[in-house]
């Protein structure tokens, strides 16, 4: 055999050098130094960002929330029991998204978009980031029209308009889900779609609300994304943007959009549970310091945003405004608006529907108090034949609850403040209205038009509900053209109409 020279070698080496593919592959590793309660503390991941996901073992995954000297610490999205100290695990350097599109319509999600109805797996298109950068001022566009509720009280006296965040407050148990589902029910057929956000409630409720929706044929046009009491903590305090991001993909792409969150004071529970584990500093009622800023990062991203936004995600094909309008309840305790949650969500919202146990313990349904209740957007955002008509209404509720402590006096009051008391006492009585009883704009009117032209005050309270009921069925059974062109467009000249209307009605009554 031929000695092999040391120019022959040199080139061989240089040979095989250059044939050698290197496929290298960064990755950011780690090892688990700590379990507990579903927190997990690693150590290494020295490139890891907040919010990232982070993988163990069997396709289990994390999200990175503290990020410290000597460690990372991560939260659990699924069963962290499996996970054992020394295990490894590595970062994606990707943040969390879930699927959005017109697939999820009709169907209940959990936090991460997966099916909870057993109606199979969702295949959906898009998918998009959790967490999101509210659109700027510049890309805004006025609230200025109305997302009717088809509650009397609130169309009438707390305006809600689209792009607009509403919080509806109370104690538990005075009615609060029951309005949200209302003006759920009420926007059938009004081509907005609905998000229903149940944040730590019990799964029979979460059941019992999607059948009711279902019975009214809601869920045709609705998302149920749900987050139950039994779910870890991280579940229940993500589940609002996960339905955030749902209802953003339709308002981006120049779609009405409305998303219920029920509710976030159980989210505030849930995130101060989890800032207490990864043993970040306790503030005011052991919430963490941010717990104002996780409320306001929610709400900001309910708007409407005007064309150039919507074409910026369209790709110049739509040109026209697009809405997400936010729906926040808020449980109080003892009718105290002034505890640290509640005050600062009112501060963030554009307005407060304020239900009062007193209210609802005496029969009044919905419980609405008016005097507490406001909308910051008010007028601008209602139809000019409402706004025009429940101004009076206002006005009259706010003489009565003036006078309502003299009422027991009434035989010793003058003529004027009797008649001011009476008058607040039917208009109470007519603002009462049933559940999965919602009435359109033109039914509504012409209420209105009877509560403000005192046709009411010859009829007995108890029969005040009676009154209405044939009211509605003869309004709608002999002036659906009328009825109509008020549904469309909602404008005050068709007032003079409900005059005749009611003189008629109002000699077939008696």
């Amino acid at each position: 055999m031929k000695d092999l020279n040391y120019f022959e070698i040199s080139n061989i080496i240089k040979k095989e050098i250059k044939n050698i593919n290197f496929n290298l592959e960064m990755q950011n590793e780690g090892r688990i130094i700590n379990v507990f309660d579903g927190i997990v503390r690693v150590y290494g991941l020295y490139s890891a960002m907040y919010g990232e996901i982070i993988e163990f073992i069997d396709n289990i995954i994390g999200l990175v929330f503290n990020i410290e000297k000597n460690n990372v610490g991560i939260v659990v999205l699924g069963d962290y029991k499996q996970l054992l100290e020394g295990m490894k695990c590595k970062g994606t350097g990707k943040l969390l998204k879930v699927p959005v599109g017109l697939e999820l319509i009709g169907r209940v999600v959990d936090t991460l978009g997966r099916s909870l109805d057993g109606k199979g797996k969702i295949k959906t298109k898009n998918t998009d980031l959790i967490e999101k950068i509210a659109p700027g001022v510049i890309f805004r566009k006025t609230v200025n029209k109305p997302l009717n509720t088809g509650i009397k009280a609130i169309d009438s006296m707390i305006p809600i308009g689209l792009g607009q965040r509403e919080l509806i407050i109370g104690d538990r148990n005075v009615g609060k889900t029951s309005i949200a589902m209302d003006i759920i029910i009420n926007q059938k057929n009004k081509d907005i779609i609905c998000i229903y956000v149940a944040i730590g409630q019990k799964k029979s409720n979460i059941v019992k609300i999607v059948k009711k929706l279902e019975e009214y044929g809601a869920m045709n046009y609705t998302i149920v994304v749900a987050s139950s009491a039994s779910d870890p903590a991280i579940m229940q305090y993500l589940v609002p943007y996960t339905g955030c991001t749902m209802g953003e993909h339709f308002r981006d792409r120049g779609k009405n959009a409305l998303i219920v969150y029920d509710d976030l004071t159980k989210q505030a529970w849930a995130y101060r549970q989890i800032s207490l584990l990864l043993k970040r500093p306790p503030g005011r009622e052991a919430y963490p310091g941010d717990i104002f800023y996780i409320h306001s990062k929610l709400l900001e991203r309910a708007s409407r945003v005007n064309e150039n936004y919507v074409r910026k995600f369209t790709n110049g094909k739509i040109k026209k405004t697009g809405s997400l309008t936010a729906l926040p309840i808020i449980e109080t305790k003892g009718g105290d608006v002034s505890e640290f949650i509640p005050t600062n969500v009112i501060s963030i919202t554009d307005g407060q529907i304020f239900l009062e146990t007193n209210l609802f313990n005496s029969g009044i349904r919905p419980a609405i108090n008016v005097g507490l209740s406001v909308s910051r957007v008010g007028g601008s955002a209602q139809s000019q034949i409402i706004k025009k008509l429940g101004s009076g209404i206002r006005l009259s509720l706010a003489k009565y609850r003036e006078l309502e402590s003299f009422a027991q006096f009434s035989s010793d009051l003058d003529e004027i403040t009797r008649k001011q008391i009476e008058s607040g006492k039917r208009i109470t009585e007519l603002m009462k209205q049933k559940q999965f009883n919602t009435m359109s704009v033109a039914e509504i009117a012409i209420l209105l038009y009877a509560a403000n032209k005192n046709y009411l005050d010859d009829i007995n309270i108890n029969k005040i509900f009676d009154f209405e009921k044939q009211l509605i069925k003869y309004y709608n059974r002999n002036y659906k053209t009328l009825i109509n062109l008020i549904n469309n467009n909602g404008k005050e000249e068709y007032i003079e109409n409900f005059k005749k209307i009611l003189k008629i009605f109002k000699e077939k009554y008696r």
